[in-house]
């Protein structure tokens, strides 16, 4: 009992000493050749500006790359790659004195940008649900939320990174107030789909155990604003497996807020919890088809041209709680990326009948992947990297 309330007290007088501390170093020059990084609410090296670093590296190799995680996933940060704390005294230091700060989400609270520091807001993915402040209007997904401090943050941004047209108009229109500038240059973290050989995707197969001649499927659905805690998929796991067909390996990722694992507990064989890998690129690398609900992770696959599968028992009651931006059901051409399922059994007879791949669902999948991914094409990370660090002006299509 003693030494918690030693924690607890040590605790209250850091957080009184380190904005001191932060303001002190405000008064430092800024290093310009520093770079601090975070992703996903400092959960570690992933996504966007993992992307832009390891570029970086290979194009700007004067860069200092820091990243901010949180205590709790320090221990997966990649060996080699140099970290701070989240509000620890190293991270004050480093936010104060970088010259570019690089974010997917936003950096723990409390701190100044300064005149000099370029700030790149990456976002996560293509925005198909209420985004912003378009989520004042649904009482759930705004739960918690402070539209003062989005506002605040998004007034700090200098640049933000656009995935196609449809990306760009959304953030305009839901961030507003900020005077940054939409980069039309891709999503860096697609890049990996266009570069990874076949060997690159056999290597991937045989470290997941996944058997010669397997269909791969990877069920990927998101995180419900008016759902459980835990991870329970709206879809009987084992029974699908089951059913679909002997040939079918299903690898299952739950949504990042469920932790790092999807908690099955050998649900079946022929089921695979691949929650805790580092990578979700390389397994939407080895599988054939994506089952997906509303997921971001649909407009990236679709950089693939593989099937897409949505499957959506609880549409109308998502589309209530949380808004979205168009019909992803309604079958139309760039609405809706392949085949759609609304229970059980009509997802397992897409699989059964071959649904899932068929001449329409491929003609969807085309007219969503003009939509949605124009400007990928495997350098997104280096027209980016010259945008920020060179300030040169690529575009897609660039060919410098």
């Amino acid at each position: 009992m003693g030494r918690e309330l030693g924690l607890g007290v040590k605790k209250r007088v850091w957080a009184r000493v380190l904005p001191v501390l932060y303001r002190a170093q405000l008064h430092r020059p800024l290093d310009p050749d520093l770079v601090v990084h975070g992703a996903y609410w400092n959960r570690g090296v992933s996504c966007n500006p993992a992307a832009i670093h390891a570029k970086a590296l290979e194009l700007v190799p004067r860069l200092r790359h820091v990243w901010v995680v949180g205590s709790r996933h320090a221990a997966r940060v990649p060996a080699g790659v140099e970290y701070v704390v989240a509000g620890s005294r190293a991270y004050w230091r480093v936010m104060a004195t970088a010259t570019y700060l690089v974010n997917n989400s936003s950096f723990p609270g409390g701190f100044r940008k300064r005149a000099g520091q370029v700030y790149l807001q990456t976002h996560h993915g293509t925005p198909l649900k209420s985004m912003g402040l378009d989520q004042r209007r649904y009482p759930d997904s705004a739960r918690g939320m402070d539209f003062e401090k989005v506002l605040a943050h998004v007034r700090q941004w200098d640049f933000s990174l656009a995935a196609n047209p449809h990306a760009a108009e959304v953030w305009g229109r839901v961030y507003p107030g900020g005077a940054y500038e939409h980069l039309h240059l891709g999503q860096p973290r697609n890049d990996r789909y266009f570069n990874a050989t076949s060997d690159d995707i056999a290597a991937i197969r045989a470290s997941l155990g996944i058997a010669p001649g397997s269909r791969v499927l990877l069920y990927a659905p998101t995180h419900r604003d008016h759902g459980a805690s835990r991870f329970s998929p709206p879809l009987d796991l084992a029974r699908f497996v089951r059913e679909a067909g002997d040939q079918y390996v299903l690898l299952v990722r739950a949504h990042y807020f469920h932790g790092i694992s999807a908690g099955l507990a050998a649900a079946h064989p022929r089921v695979v919890d691949v929650t805790a890998h580092p990578r979700v690129e390389d397994l939407c690398l080895a599988s054939d088809a994506l089952i997906t609900d509303y997921s971001s992770l649909l407009f990236d696959y679709a950089c693939l041209d593989r099937p897409i599968v949505v499957h959506a028992p609880d549409w109308e009651e998502y589309r209530a709680a949380r808004g979205t931006y168009f019909d992803l059901l309604s079958g139309r051409p760039s609405d809706t990326p392949g085949a759609v399922s609304t229970s059980d059994d009509e997802l397992i007879g897409l699989f059964r009948d071959g649904g899932w791949d068929s001449e329409a669902s491929g003609k969807l999948r085309a007219a969503f992947r003009a939509r949605f991914c124009p400007y990928d094409d495997g350098r997104a990370a280096e027209r980016v990297v010259r945008r920020l660090f060179l300030n040169e002006s690529p575009s897609p299509g660039w060919t410098g």
